[in-house]
C-alpha cells in the first residue's frame, strides 16, 4: 500500500491536490483551491493523500471552521473524500478514514461529521459507504442532503444543519442562481465561464454568488458549498457539469421531472 502524506503551507506549492491535475482550462481555479487550502491550514485543516499522482485523498478540519452550514461543536468535519480508479477496493478508503478517526481521538473531539446526499450527489462522498463504517444519519433536509455522524463521545451534542438550509430554497426566485467556493478546483471556472454562456443562450437570468468567507459559507442556503445550482429559487443540483451548454437541458429536464 502506498504511503499517505499530508500537505502543508510549505509543501503545497510543489505538490498536486488530486483533482484537475492536468486540466489546463482550470489552471486559475486550481491555484485558487491551493490558495484556499493554504489559508485553511492555519485553521487546523488537513489535506491527506497517497504519495502518487492519483485521486485518493481526504480533507477534514474542525467543524467550527467548516465552510458548511452546520453546527457541530468539538467535532471534526470531513469535506472531500475520494478513492478513484484502480485504487478502489484496496483499503485506501478505510485507511484514510481511520487516520481521521485517530486524529479526532487524539485531539479530544467528540466525533466526526460529514454532509452527504441522501441519495448519491455529484462531488459528494458515498453515503452508503459511510453508513457501513458506522456513521449514523442524524438529520435529513428536503433538498436531499443528510448529516452523518460518527460519535466518539456518546453523550456529546448531536450536530445539526443551520437554519439557512432548512427550506431548500435560496432568496432569489428568478432564473439560475449558483453558490460556489474555492473548495473545488473546477467550480470557479465553470461558474464564471461555461455557465454564463449557457444562461445567455437560453435568455435565462443568472446570478453567481461566490462564498468568500467562513461566515458566508455557514449561512449559505445549500450544504454543498463547493457548488450548488438553484432554479427559480429551488435547489436543483451539485453537478458542475450542468454549467456546460451541452449538459444543461438534459440535467435540468431530468431534475424537473422528479
Amino acid at each position: 500500500m502506498i504511503q499517505l502524506i499530508d500537505l502543508n503551507s510549505e509543501s503545497i506549492p510543489s505538490e498536486h491536490i488530486c483533482c484537475a491535475i492536468s486540466d489546463k482550462k482550470c489552471t486559475d481555479s486550481y491555484q485558487a483551491k491551493k490558495d484556499w487550502l493554504t489559508k485553511e491550514f492555519n485553521n487546523g485543516y488537513v489535506f491527506r493523500r497517497i504519495d502518487e499522482r492519483a485521486k485518493v485523498f481526504i480533507e477534514y478540519g474542525p467543524a467550527e471552521n467548516a465552510w458548511l452550514p452546520i453546527t457541530a461543536p468539538n467535532y471534526l468535519n470531513i469535506n472531500c473524500f475520494w478513492v478513484s480508479g484502480k485504487y478502489k477496493k484496496n483499503g485506501y478508503g478505510k485507511k484514510l478514514l481511520n487516520t481521521a478517526i485517530e486524529d479526532a481521538k487524539g485531539k479530544g473531539k467528540d466525533g466526526l461529521v460529514t454532509v452527504v446526499g441522501t441519495n448519491k450527489f455529484h462531488f459528494m462522498s458515498d453515503t452508503k459507504w459511510f453508513l457501513k463504517q458506522g456513521f449514523e444519519e442524524v438529520e435529513k433536509i428536503s433538498s436531499g442532503f443528510s448529516l452523518l455522524v460518527l460519535k466518539i463521545n456518546t453523550k456529546a451534542e448531536v450536530p445539526s444543519f443551520n437554519k439557512s438550509v432548512k427550506s431548500g430554497e435560496c432568496p432569489d426566485k428568478n432564473g439560475i442562481v449558483v453558490y460556489y467556493s474555492n473548495r473545488c478546483p473546477f467550480a470557479e471556472f465553470h461558474a464564471k465561464n461555461s455557465l454564463i454562456e449557457t444562461a445567455k443562450n437560453r435568455n435565462l437570468p443568472l446570478k453567481v454568488i461566490k462564498l468568500k468567507t467562513i461566515d458566508q459559507a455557514q449561512s449559505a442556503p445549500s450544504p454543498a458549498t463547493i457548488f450548488s445550482l438553484f432554479y427559480n429559487g429551488k435547489f436543483m443540483t451539485t453537478d458542475i457539469s450542468i454549467c456546460m451548454d451541452s449538459r444543461f437541458d438534459k440535467v435540468i429536464n431530468k431534475l424537473l421531472k422528479h
